[in-house]
């Protein structure tokens, strides 16, 4: 067997071994709308193209099965709003901004994010006696360096029926709090030195998810709630079927318009 024949075996009976092992598990824990085999391959695609996360995730297999698990659990897909990022010998899963804002969507609470960050030569005012949002105005075409350094960032969501979570506000300072206290953030590979406006707009969206649901046990449990309220009452937990007009009645039709809200468009 050739050198590469050998490394591919090895591969196989590494990281990738691990994954299939847990497969029916991941399959468990994973929300209604995630493929399990989709799952599989994805993460096995990833170790297959990045020989730093494989090295990392054969030398510590608990965390990197522990990345995946959480990574299944939150209804991600592996590389895409879930990041698995070595350090050193260990595997890190990271949660990227839009995979926070994507569960708060998923969650059928918000219809609509907004998460800006704030440069130095913006003009941005918000008085929470007096204002509902932030009043953020900024050179539309000018490129980020012409805006300064980044100075703060906020967040806030707006629900069904209207009501407007609350705003998070975060200055400088408190972001580079957060950074500090993140785990190897000094290093360059860290996603705060190589993707810092990401990593500055996590942190605030992170805060945000405190206040507005973010997964799908939110309406399952809402459901769950009336139910049981429904039962104790003593009333059917589903409605009566709608009485039908009598034969000779016309049948009017209606059309329902709705809109589609893109969560990938939002911030």
């Amino acid at each position: 067997m050739s050198t590469v024949s050998n490394a591919v075996a090895q591969r196989e009976q590494g990281p990738a071994a691990l994954v299939e092992q847990y497969r029916d598990d991941l399959a468990m824990v994973a929300p209604s709308h995630v493929n399990p085999d989709k799952l599989y391959r994805t993460m096995i695609g990833l170790l297959r193209g990045n020989d730093q996360l494989a090295r990392a995730a054969a030398s510590n297999p608990g965390s990197f099965i522990a990345a995946v698990f959480e990574c299944a659990e939150l209804g991600h897909r592996p590389g895409d709003t879930y990041h698995f990022v070595p350090f050193g010998n260990k595997v890190t899963g990271i949660e990227d901004y839009k995979g926070e804002i994507e569960r708060m969507y998923r969650a059928g609470a918000v219809v609509s994010v907004k998460a800006e960050i704030v440069y130095e030569k913006d003009s941005y005012e918000f008085d929470e006696t007096t204002m509902q949002i932030p009043q953020h105005k900024r050179d539309r075409f000018a490129g980020k360096s012409s805006r300064g350094r980044m100075v703060g960032v906020y967040a806030y969501a707006v629900m069904r029926g209207g009501a407007l979570s609350r705003v998070v506000e975060m200055g400088e300072e408190e972001v580079n709090e957060h950074k500090a206290a993140a785990h190897g953030s000094h290093k360059d590979d860290s996603p705060w030195n190589k993707w810092p406006r990401s990593m500055w707009l996590k942190t605030a969206v992170h805060e945000l998810a405190k206040w507005v649901p973010t997964s799908n046990e939110y309406l399952t449990d809402h459901a769950r709630a009336a139910g049981e309220a429904a039962r104790i009452a003593g009333k059917p937990t589903s409605a009566p079927p709608a009485p039908q007009p009598p034969a000779t009645a016309p049948v009017r039709s209606e059309v329902l318009t709705g809109e589609v809200l893109n969560p990938g468009r939002q911030g």
